[in-house]
């Protein structure tokens, strides 16, 4: 312990009187001591100024490098199945055809209208209403809907809607509503079918949507 303190006062010592003397004439401990504040200063200001920036551009370029090596894996799996995924392709543009073969052009609309009616008149039901509504032009195709009201037996009303669902064309049955009468069912129902767009209301979307063409019938990515 003396030895320490004996130390410890030696050191002392020598940090006492410096004020006004020049550094180069500090003793030791005090130009050792100034050297290190010196160069913890420097070493701070480097931080600051310069590693700062460089450590965090060294960040980015180890995400970047990560989102580089993701998009790889991903690449590589895209290409380890890519006969896969043409096929895939294949039998999705195969089910599209076969749905857009479901949806009748506008010149075919009157002979699907027409279809309605025999389906219904095919199961001696009584139409009391049939009436094609307002067009309603979507992005990609267009909506008619059919409020109709047809009278007749519980079987040949349910054989009706089993017809409506199995038209080769696509017709759904809304608003389905059901009052039974003395001897009689009536049904109240919308009707909606689907075409495509024809020329004239394709060119209308694309000036609607700002120039842009929908997809129609025939069109190809």
């Amino acid at each position: 312990m003396a030895d320490l303190k004996s130390i410890g006062n030696s050191i002392g010592a020598q940090f006492r009187g410096l004020s006004g003397r020049h550094p180069g004439q500090w003793p030791l401990v005090p130009r050792l001591a100034c050297a290190l504040g010196v160069f913890a200063g420097v070493i701070g200001a480097g931080w600051v100024a310069y590693w700062t920036g460089q450590l965090e551009e060294l960040e980015r370029g180890e995400q970047e490098e990560q989102k580089l090596r993701d998009e790889y894996k991903n690449k590589v799996a895209q290409a380890i199945n890519l006969d896969a995924l043409r096929k895939q392709k294949e039998q999705v543009g195969e089910y599209v055809a076969t749905l857009e073969k479901q949806l009748p052009s506008k010149a075919e609309m009157d002979a699907l209208l027409s279809d309605i009616n025999q389906a219904g008149l095919g199961r001696g039901l009584q139409f009391e209403l049939f009436k094609p509504g307002q067009v309603v032009v979507k992005d990609y195709y267009a909506e008619l809907p059919i409020s109709i009201r047809v009278s007749g037996s519980y079987h040949d009303i349910g054989a009706f809607t089993g017809d409506i669902a199995n038209l080769p064309r696509i017709v759904t049955l809304n608003n389905l509503n059901l009052v039974t009468g003395k001897d009689t069912l009536t049904l109240d129902a919308v009707a909606k079918t689907f075409r495509y767009l024809d020329a004239e209301e394709i060119s209308a979307q694309r000036k609607a949507s700002g120039g842009k063409k929908p997809e129609a019938k025939g069109d190809k990515k």
